[in-house]
């Protein structure tokens, strides 16, 4: 496998394997309460884990501007510091919140609103540009989203935006995107347990990047069985959104925990530990996938760069993974 991809019809390169910021925003939530961050972090291994990603030869970072309301830009910029032109940046823009709460408040899907976020986004990542901006609202009509996806190309006019595209799991929604020159990815979930064959034939008919959220499951995919999860952390009350934990807070998914099984010795293969088999089956699936794994510290961090010099599953490995799991 070689060891990058690249972002649809950008032209931009990326590594194989990018690393999603989501988890190193820290604790955040809805205003009802409702937790959407991954619990407590120690910025300070954040900082070393990017480092440490960025020396194995992690090039691709994927953050959002509502991630710890902010602090998962502010963190990767450090981070980053003066290695910023190493690496191509990801964020994303749509929901509102408030930084002193904590708290997420709304969503706004005005292209006036648009400008507004990536002008604080530049500002938090410590940057005058953005490789990928990304839509963050799932389900935005998609007439508004033909207005933002126009709102978007004048940001790359600006010199303030590379490339552009929509975070949903609808492929009729991202086609609209699609329909914009600069648009180059699609950001969908995509794992095991999760296959999306009809985004991944859009793609592949629309030439764009496949940039996969929740590659491994919210952690069952590396390893997570059960165990209290802290009250920060979204899979304590997981909502309705989230699949592969109980509803009750009781932790995984037992169904889910079956299906993992079923599929072990393969993932498990040529001495990959259980994430890096989740991750080489998504290379398997085509060429245009790019896995972001979450991360909160080093070791998560090189297990996860860890998967790259093994490569994708065989055709035949992904093949036995289907009828295994009754696809």
């Amino acid at each position: 496998m070689t060891t990058t991809r690249t972002l649809g019809r950008s032209g931009i390169a990326v590594s194989a394997l990018g690393f999603g910021c989501w988890a190193i925003g820290g604790e955040h939530r809805m205003a009802d309460g409702q937790p959407v961050g991954w619990g407590k972090v120690d910025d300070d291994e954040s900082v070393r884990a990017v480092r440490r990603a960025l020396d194995l030869g992690v090039t691709f970072f994927d953050t959002a501007d509502s991630y710890g309301t902010g602090h998962s830009e502010e963190i990767l910029g450090r981070a980053l510091g003066k290695r910023r032109d190493d690496v191509v940046l990801a964020t994303k823009w749509g929901n509102v919140f408030d930084p002193g709460t904590r708290t997420l408040t709304g969503t706004d899907d005005t292209p006036e609103y648009a400008r507004r976020a990536l002008t604080a986004s530049l500002r938090r990542l410590g940057t005058d540009h953005v490789d990928l901006y990304q839509l963050h609202i799932s389900d935005a009509d998609p007439d508004r989203a033909a207005e933002l996806r126009d709102a978007c190309e004048e940001f790359v006019r600006e010199g303030l935006v590379r490339a552009y595209g929509w975070s949903t799991d609808d492929p009729e929604r991202a086609a609209v995107f699609a329909e914009g020159p600069h648009c180059a990815a699609v950001q969908h979930a995509l794992n095991v347990l999760q296959d999306a064959p009809r985004t991944l034939s859009l793609c592949e008919r629309l030439g764009l990047a496949s940039v996969n959220r929740s590659p491994l499951a919210m952690g069952l995919l590396a390893g997570r069985r059960g165990g209290t999860l802290e009250a920060g952390d979204i899979r304590s009350r997981p909502p309705a959104w989230l699949p592969g934990y109980a509803p009750d807070g009781s932790g995984a998914d037992p169904r889910w925990l079956a299906r993992i099984d079923a599929v072990r010795d393969i993932l498990t293969s040529d001495s990959r530990t259980l994430a890096q088999g989740a991750l080489a089956w998504l290379w398997a699936r085509g060429p245009r996938t790019v896995p972001i794994p979450g991360f909160r510290t080093v070791a998560q961090a090189e297990e996860n760069a860890g998967a790259i010099e093994k490569g994708p599953l065989t055709a035949g490995q992904v093949a036995e993974i289907d009828r295994l799991l009754g696809r």
